[in-house]
């Protein structure tokens, strides 16, 4: 019998096709699989959510930013994969333009575990908090321009280019932002009032 040579002629092989192989694909899936966790941000592990956004992001946060986030209560996350911090996110409340919004000011997850389904999580997250607040009108953020993986992953919420930004950022290049909306129903409001009565 001729010995294989090639991984094809290996897969080939009589000796390698056994019962064995779907239980040995479906093992290789479940470690792809892990348990993703959102937890608060609190003064002990404030450190890890400002190394995480030098890691993650191009721009620089003040400690303002940081001390704002250590009051935003359910607003601000870090996500754990299998008790490992990989990512976060943090919103705030904005009161501009006749509306009251919630904007995300940040939401990122450490590159080798993207297309794991945490920034979903972290969305879904913040869509909770967003239908639990009948006075929010909508949801936003800014995207760097170039950055076409952001935008791909919000429009499949259902976020949409509202506006572009020139010259938003001030040390990155491209220093343009997009505004990515997702508009909450109109007249939540008035239909939740119409069912008290």
């Amino acid at each position: 019998m001729a010995v294989p040579t090639t991984l094809m002629d290996i897969q080939n092989s009589e000796n390698f096709r056994t019962n064995e192989e779907p239980k040995f694909r479906s093992r290789v899936n479940k470690i792809k699989v892990g348990r993703i966790d959102l937890g608060e941000v609190t003064p002990h592990n404030i450190k890890l959510l400002r190394r995480l956004n030098q890691v993650i992001f191009p721009v620089s946060y003040n400690d303002k930013f940081y001390k704002d986030v250590l009051e935003a209560g359910e607003l601000a996350k870090l996500a754990y994969y299998n008790d490992i911090v990989v990512g976060a996110v943090c919103c705030r409340y904005d009161t501009s333009d006749n509306s009251r919004r919630l904007y995300i000011m940040t939401l990122g997850c450490l590159a080798p575990y993207r297309r794991l389904g945490i920034g979903s999580q972290m969305v879904e997250h913040v869509l909770k908090i967003a239908e639990l607040d009948d006075a929010l009108d909508s949801i936003f953020l800014h995207v760097q321009v170039n950055n076409d993986g952001a935008i791909d992953f919000y429009k499949k919420f259902g976020f949409e280019i509202v506006e572009t930004k020139e010259h938003y950022y001030k040390r990155i290049e491209p220093a343009d932002a997009h505004v990515l909306q997702k508009t909450l129903k109109k007249g939540r409001k008035s239909q939740k009032s119409g069912e008290d009565q």
